[in-house]
C-alpha cells in the first residue's frame, strides 16, 4: 500500500474505533448505575433484586449485516438512526416484581432518557417469549463532545432467561425451521415457566411478611447496619436526635 492508502486505513480505523468506544462507554456508565442500585438495595433492604447482568456490543460485521437486511445506507449517521441495539444490557432478576422495580429506578435517573418500552411480560410474544425491553439514551462525555448513545436493556426473571436461552439454541439447531410440534411445546414450556414465576412471587411475598413480623420488635438489631463489610451501630443519642427532628418536621409539615 502507498503512504496515502495507509493513512486512509488508519483514519477509517480510528473513526470506527471511536464510534464503537461510545457504545462501550455507554454500557460502562449504565452498568455502574446498576451496580450502585444493587449495593443500595443490599445495604438498605437486605435484599438484592438483581441476580446478574450481562452486556454485549454488536461487532462491525453484525452491524453491517443488519444494515443490509434493513436496506439502509452504510454511513455512521445511518447506523445511529437505524440500529438501536448495538449496545445491549441484560438484567436478570428473581421475581417479576423486581423487573418493574428496576425499570422504575432506571426511569428515575435524571440523566437517562427512556425512549421506548416494550412489555413482553404483560403482552408476551406469540411464541411465549417474556421480557421487559427498554430503549435508553445514555449520555457519554468524549474529549470533544457529548453523545447520547442508545442502549437496549432487557430485564427478565431467571425462568424467562432460561427459556429464552433454550429457545434460541433450538432455533439455531434447526436453522429457524422448527417443526410445529416443537413450537407448541416451547409455547407450553413458556406458560409453565410463567406459572412458576407467579408461584415463586407469591412465596416470596409471604416469606417477606413473616420476616417483617419476626424483626418488628428487635430494636437492637434494627439499629445496626453494614457498609464495606464493616458493622456499625447507631448510638442511642443519635437515634433520639434524629427521631426528634423527624417529629419536628412532621409537625411543621402538618
Amino acid at each position: 500500500m502507498s503512504i496515502s492508502q495507509v493513512e486512509q486505513v488508519k483514519f477509517i480505523r480510528n473513526k470506527i474505533t471511536r464510534f464503537m468506544m461510545m457504545y462501550k462507554f455507554a454500557l460502562s456508565e449504565l452498568e455502574t448505575k446498576v451496580d450502585i442500585l444493587k449495593e443500595e438495595f443490599h445495604l438498605l433492604h437486605d435484599y438484592n433484586p438483581i441476580e446478574h447482568t450481562k452486556s454485549r456490543i454488536k461487532t462491525p460485521v453484525s452491524i453491517m449485516n443488519k444494515l443490509r437486511r434493513k436496506g439502509c445506507g452504510t454511513s455512521f449517521s445511518s447506523i445511529r438512526e437505524n440500529i438501536k441495539d448495538i449496545a445491549g444490557l441484560r438484567i436478570t432478576c428473581s421475581f417479576i416484581s423486581d423487573i418493574y422495580w428496576i425499570s422504575e429506578m432506571l426511569s428515575n435517573q435524571s440523566d437517562l432518557n427512556i425512549v421506548e418500552i416494550k412489555d413482553y411480560i404483560m403482552n408476551p410474544k406469540p411464541n411465549g417469549y417474556r421480557s421487559l425491553h427498554l430503549l435508553m439514551q445514555v449520555p457519554v462525555f468524549m474529549s470533544d463532545r457529548q453523545e447520547n448513545v442508545f442502549v437496549e436493556v432487557q430485564i427478565r426473571t431467571i425462568a424467562m432467561d432460561f427459556w429464552a436461552s433454550l429457545e434460541h439454541k433450538i432455533f439455531y439447531k434447526y436453522d429457524q425451521s422448527v417443526p410445529a410440534r416443537l413450537l407448541q411445546e416451547l409455547k407450553e414450556a413458556a406458560d409453565s415457566s410463567n406459572q412458576l414465576d407467579l408461584r415463586m412471587e407469591r412465596l416470596h411475598r409471604e416469606i417477606e411478611a413473616i420476616k417483617g413480623e419476626q424483626h418488628h420488635d428487635d430494636a437492637e438489631e434494627l439499629a445496626r447496619f453494614m457498609i464495606d463489610n464493616k458493622h456499625f451501630s447507631i448510638p442511642a443519642a443519635l437515634m433520639e436526635l434524629l427521631s426528634s427532628e423527624d417529629m419536628e418536621l412532621g409537625k411543621s409539615g402538618g
